[in-house]
This record gives structure tokens, sequence and C-alpha cells, in this order.
């Protein structure tokens, strides 16, 4: 195997080693194809329970569970874990997503007695520890963005800008404006901006892109009007580029007599060093679970906090927290002018632990360091493969990621998505395909503080060697792609529109009739 200057192998032959091992990992059946009937890894006494008990309600046929032994189901599941991508076992370069190392330190602190096993149905005065750790991360959060007042109870970034957008309706209905029926949403907003919008009832209105892939604060001037209610703008953007008239486009919005949503999916590139605040936002919703390495993806667990403005502040849901001499209190009911309760309890305390650890662990000052080093990470990506790759918006420098489009595979043959199944056989998660919307073929890439220079230098080997292969006319490296996972390439369309949900037996007599 050659190896690099440092002793490392190269990406392609890294990537080969590994996939020498998948012998190791057989086709793996469910565990109804393992198991029988007819045997049990546990042996349970034989019960007489009377239907009295059951209210005539006794199961009539067997359970259909299948008998295994405890290695077999033990083996089983680790196989499948084995087969799961994850940021444990690799660099996860997904745009807009901030994929980063989640700490065993945090995991440890969430696991402690006291915070593991609480139950929000628990007297207040048992909690205090816990209601402490909520009140200083909520501290945290206000100076980080120097804004006044948190709702912590949201539980996933799409669930803070409901929270966020809920508290603007109840302000414009306060000041007897419930008119404003329209949010204004650029192009280069994260995704979940015009869906959350649209579900509350209002009219989204898209604000086009400028060559610059920002926003101009001449177009939103031009799209305000006395039924505007908010905009809605990330910053940094999904194109990885920090907004530069941000601070003109709050000042219009407000002057305007509408609110100033700002989407914090991205809010890892600046935390520590900009203050959303000091920006004219009025609410901003924080993903604890991406900013604050905690565990990401899945459905969940997630928490999104929404910080507010001076001027939403008093719209904020309950449940909140109120500090009486030295206790802590769990305010429940609604004042006068709260939107009410948004969700049950007060939302996901083992992420409240992990990113309040992760703050202590890092500091103001560590905090400000990652967000530099996630720049600096993505902006060595984009200059080490701007060469070969084709960047929009005049190759400018980014933020947390950065963003590619197709124009480099043109005449190839070779779409997008190929380039992305083929990353597979390199041994690295694809990055985000097809967005944003406003690049064609977009490829999306964000390392994060995470990676190390050795880890950025492999992947871009892959990538560059990738792209040679793709421009000398090796199509079929791509089309066939990938051959060296578990599994090749999936009809994902059918996958979509046709899934299997529930296992049942093959029917062999049919199977023999076709």
């Amino acid at each position: 195997m050659s190896m690099n200057t440092q002793g490392r192998p190269t990406a392609p032959q890294a990537a080969s080693a590994a996939a020498a091992g998948s012998a190791l990992l057989p086709e793996e059946p469910l565990l109804f194809e393992i198991g029988d009937h007819d045997h049990s890894g546990v042996d349970l006494p034989d019960v007489d329970v009377s239907d009295d008990r059951l209210g005539g309600l006794r199961r009539q046929s067997p359970l259909d569970l299948p008998g295994l032994t405890e290695p077999e189901a033990m083996r089983h599941y680790v196989r499948l874990s084995r087969r799961n991508y994850s940021i444990d076992s690799g660099m996860y370069p997904l745009g807009s997503c901030t994929m980063k190392h989640n700490p065993r330190l945090n995991e440890k602190m969430a696991r402690l007695a006291g915070f593991a096993d609480v139950h929000p149905l628990q007297p207040v005065s048992t909690v205090q520890g816990a209601l402490g750790v909520i009140d200083e991360l909520a501290r945290w959060l206000m100076e980080l963005t120097n804004t006044v007042a948190v709702a912590m109870s949201p539980k996933a970034g799409a669930h803070g800008e409901l929270c966020g957008m809920m508290a603007i309706r109840a302000a414009h209905d306060a000041k007897g404006q419930g008119h404003r029926n329209i949010v204004l949403v650029p192009e280069s907003a994260h995704g979940t901006n015009p869906a959350t919008a649209a579900f509350l009832g209002y009219t989204v209105k898209s604000i086009d892109a400028n060559e610059n892939g920002t926003v101009d604060v001449e177009a939103v001037k031009a799209a305000l009007s006395d039924d505007v209610a908010a905009i809605m703008l990330t910053n940094p953007n999904t194109c990885g580029l920090f907004e530069p008239q941000v601070i003109e486009i709050a000042q219009a919005v407000h002057e305007a007599g509408a609110y100033f949503y700002c989407d914090g999916a991205n809010f890892n590139a600046i935390m520590g060093v900009v203050r959303p605040g000091d920006l004219g936002i009025d609410a901003m919703h924080i993903n604890l679970h991406k900013t604050f390495s905690t565990p990401h993806g899945g459905g969940g667990p997630g928490a999104g906090p929404v910080v507010l403005s001076e001027a939403l502040a008093p719209y904020a849901p309950v449940p909140f927290l109120r500090r009486d001499g030295d206790k802590l209190e769990l305010i429940e009911h609604a004042g006068a002018e709260s939107f009410g309760r948004l969700t049950a309890f007060h939302g996901q305390m083992g992420m409240y632990v992990r990113a309040l650890t992760y703050m202590l662990s890092h500091g103001a000052d560590g905090l400000a360091q990652a967000a530099r080093d996630a720049v600096l990470n993505a902006n060595y990506i984009k200059a080490k493969l701007r060469d070969v790759m084709s960047a929009p918006f005049n190759g400018q420098p980014v933020m947390h990621e950065a963003l590619f489009d197709d124009t480099f595979l043109k005449g190839t043959g070779v779409t997008t998505l190929d380039f992305a199944k083929a990353m597979i056989d390199e041994g690295f998660h694809p990055m985000t395909m097809y967005f944003p919307l406003v690049v064609h073929g977009a490829m999306l890439i964000e390392p994060t503080e995470s990676e190390s220079l050795q880890t950025l230098d492999v992947f871009i080997a892959a990538m560059r060697d990738l792209v040679q292969d793709a421009k000398a006319g090796n199509v079929e490296r791509f089309t066939s792609a990938p051959r060296r996972a578990p599994l090749s390439r999936l009809d994902e369309t059918r996958a979509a529109r046709q899934p299997r949900l529930k296992w049942t037996p093959l029917d062999n007599s049919r199977e023999a009739a076709e």
C-alpha cells in the first residue's frame, strides 16, 4: 500500500484496504429468518391465566415471535450496527447539518443520576439541580446571542421555528395587526422556513438571491408592505455565506412594522464570534443537537431553544423558569401576553446536560475558536478543490460549508448523484446533494471543526481522484457505485413510493410458478 508523506495511506488505497474486510460483514437476514418458532433462548414456566383476568381478550393465535439464543440476538444487532455510518466511524460532510464529534464527557454527564432518571412530574423541590442546569444553559444562550429571553421547550429546529413565528403572530395580534399574513423567505434560507410559515397559515413570498448568493436589502424593501409579518432569514445562509447586509435588512423590516426571524441552523459558524442580537434579530432558534454536539439524526432526540428580543420576550411560551431567592420555579401558566403552551413539559433534559457540558468544557474563548476552526476547515476544502471542481458565486470565501455545483461534470456522463454514490466506495459519506436549490447540481460540504488536517487531506485526495476519473471518461466507476457497500445502488424512488414496512414469508410455491 502506498503511503503519503506523513505515513498515512492515500485515500483510494485506504478505502480499498477498508473494503477488504467486507467478508466479515455477511448479508444480514432478519430475525424472523434467523430464528424459528420451536425454540427459545429463554426458559419460561408455563402460566395458567384465566380468561377472567383478561376480560375475554386472551390471544387466540401464537405470538409469532422468532426464537433465538442470546448470542444470535446479540450478534444480529452488533452486525447491523457495523453497517451504520456514523460520526464515530468517519467524516460526515453533510452540508447544512453540522455533524460534529460528540464528546464522551457529554454522554457521561447526561447519564448521571438526577439527570438520566429525572421525571417531568416530579415535585419542583426535588429537581432543583436539573432546573439549575436549564437556567444556566439559558443564560449562556442569551449571552451568546445578546437577547433577553429564551424559550427552552422546543424539541428541534423546525419546532423552534414554529415557536418563534407563533411569538411573532402573538405580538402582531396584541397590536391589532392580525391582518399581516405574508412572510418573506429568501431562496438561500433553510428548507424548513417556508414550511413553518405555511403551516401557521402565512403566505410565503420568496426573495431571490443575488449574483453573490446573498440577499439584497433593496429586494427586501421592494417586498415589504403593511401585510408583511416577518422575514425568515438564515445567517450564515445555506450557501455557506454570511449575509453582508443583514443589519440593513433588519432595520428595513422593523421600519415596516415586521419582525426578523433568524434561522440558527448554522450558528456553529459564528458562536462566540458574532452575537445575532447585535444584528437586529427578534427571534432565532438554536439547534443544541448541532451546534453543541449532542447526538444528531434519526428523528431525535433534539432541542431547539428560541432566543427572543425585548420586543418578543413577553410572548414567550410556558413553561419557563423564574428564580425566587435561592429556588427556581417552573411557571406553568401563561400570562396575558404569552401565546401559551407549545409542548408538554419542558423539553429534552439529556440535550440540555450535553449542551451545557460542551459549553463549560470549551468556555467562551473555546466556543469562538471552534467556530473559527469550522470556518477554516470549510475554506481549506474549498481552496484545495476549487481548481478541479466548480464553485458558484465567484468562488468567494465561505463560512462553515463549501458549496460546489455540477458544472465540472458537464459532458462526462456523470451526475451529482453518481458522484455522491462513488464517494461511498472511497469510504466517505456523501455530502448534501441538490441543496440549496439556488445552485444546479449542488454539492454542499460541511466538515465542522471536528476534522483534523490529516482527515481533510485524505478526503480532498479522494475527491480529486474521483474528479480526475470522471473527466477521464471512467463513467462505469460512477454509474455502478457503490460496489463496496453492503448493498449496491438501490431504486430509491420505488423504495419511497412502495416501501415494504412489514416482513412476510416468501411464498415458495408462487415463486416456482412465476
